[in-house]
């Protein structure tokens, strides 16, 4: 890592925690605290604001947890360095370290602490769905992360109506908003299969969104989705599995 960064940003929900690394951090001497965090959205808007070098990040948190955090950090066009905070079991530290991630087990000592500091290394996803994995965290998203000329949009999921890929991109379709993602939609449909359903090669859509299925009389059938004034092709071979879902069954 380059020898001049010394900026870091610290993440964790609870006080106590952020103001130990804080004093843990003045007394190694060597880094700069650009700013504090005690959720993951405002985790996000700081590290986009501050643009520190590395950030020392708690996974157990409200709402996004740190394993989110960091997927969505990793989509920044200068991603910081991440360190993981935890109190997991050996398990899950053996995913750490078999994936060359930075982590420190609370309660975090100075030693451990600028070791970490000397190592931390970007992160991929391969390595955090391992991490996620082993750690029993939550692996799926609750947000979808688009990159913006002024940094980035985090998308509820919940929000999406469907997903349809268009070469080399995806589109999130929301009610009254669309939104273009580098995403796959392969990827998309492995993560959140109890979902959304692919009814297309090209688009998969909420199952909850899915309001009827109709058929016209050349035979082609199309879906329905709420609060979509135009109806999306179902592919033939997908059909049954469309009406399956649709039927709760």
């Amino acid at each position: 890592m380059n020898t001049q960064a010394r900026s870091v940003l610290i993440v964790d929900d609870e006080l106590p925690a952020r103001l130990r690394l804080r004093q843990l951090l003045a007394d190694i001497g060597e880094w700069q605290v650009a700013g504090e965090a005690g959720h993951g959205r405002q985790a996000l808007d700081l590290c986009q604001q501050l643009d520190p070098d590395v950030v020392l990040l708690d996974i157990r948190m409200p709402q996004m947890d740190g394993i989110e955090v960091a997927r969505h950090l990793a989509s920044l066009e200068r991603p910081p360095a991440v360190i993981f905070t935890t109190a997991y079991s050996d398990y899950a530290i053996q995913a750490f370290e078999a994936q060359a991630i930075g982590y420190l087990v609370k309660p975090v000592r100075r030693e451990r602490l600028h070791q970490a500091l000397q190592q931390a290394a970007r992160l991929n996803r391969r390595g955090l769905d391992a991490v996620a994995a082993a750690a029993g965290a939550e692996g799926r998203r609750t947000h979808i992360c688009v990159r913006k000329a002024k940094g980035l949009r985090l998308v509820p999921v919940a929000d999406i109506l469907c997903f349809q890929a268009d070469q080399k991109y995806v589109t999130l379709v929301l009610a009254d908003d669309e939104e273009v993602s580098d995403e796959t939609l392969k990827d998309l449909e492995v993560e959140f299969a109890d979902q959304f359903i692919r009814i297309h090669r090209n688009t998969l859509v909420a199952v909850k969104a899915l309001q009827r299925i109709e058929t016209t009389d050349d035979g082609r059938t199309f879906a329905w989705l709420a609060r979509r004034p135009d109806p999306l092709p179902i592919s033939r071979r997908l059909l049954a599995d469309v009406k399956r879902r649709l039927a709760g069954t």
